[in-house]
């Protein structure tokens, strides 16, 4: 299978207006302007229970059920989760950015207060979110510098069981937390 090239390129191959250098920050900031839900991925590691916060998380594949996220290489988190071959990703409600602020900070133990279960990898589930994802590692694929995941999802459930709960997921946008309106 021969993919389509869909960017005008110039006689040499390159993307015409891709030679030059994008900025980091101006990145960030454009890229901002996209909301993206936040989830915390666990894992039960040999040292004790791990978790990081997660904005590029993204379901992969209906069949078989597969997800990705997307860590940064030098992540301490993710360095010692990698080679654990399960996780969790916890989609966070809009009233636990908190959770959020704790799993993205250099917190020795992120976990201490914080209400969890186990189910079927083991790793943790934090109560009251408003979904959880259980896998078991299925890739790992290099890109730039970060790393693209993907889980096989083994087991998956919602807070209330029936799909439904009285907060909505908690987002991301332009470098704050919001809340989805009209849930």
């Amino acid at each position: 299978m021969r993919l389509c090239h869909c960017y005008p390129r110039d006689a040499m191959g390159s993307i015409r207006g891709g030679n030059e250098p994008i900025d980091g920050q101006e990145f960030r900031r454009v890229l901002g302007h996209y909301p993206t839900g936040v989830t915390v991925v666990t894992a039960a590691c040999p040292g004790g229970p791990e978790g990081m916060t997660i904005g590029s998380f993204t379901s992969v594949s209906l069949d078989p059920p597969l997800v990705s996220f997307c860590p940064g290489h030098d992540s301490d988190s993710w360095i010692r989760m990698r080679d654990v071959g399960s996780f969790c990703v916890n989609v966070l409600g809009d009233d636990q950015s908190g959770v959020s602020t704790t799993f993205a900070s250099k917190v020795d133990d992120r976990f201490d207060g914080l209400r969890t279960r186990v189910e079927a990898t083991g790793a943790p589930v934090i109560e009251g979110c408003r979904a959880w994802i259980d896998c078991h590692l299925e890739a790992v694929h290099v890109a730039g510098d970060h790393d693209i995941v993907v889980g096989r999802v083994v087991a998956l459930g919602t807070s209330g069981g029936d799909g439904e709960s009285e907060s909505g997921p908690l987002i991301f946008l332009k470098g704050g937390y919001g809340r989805v309106a009209g849930l």
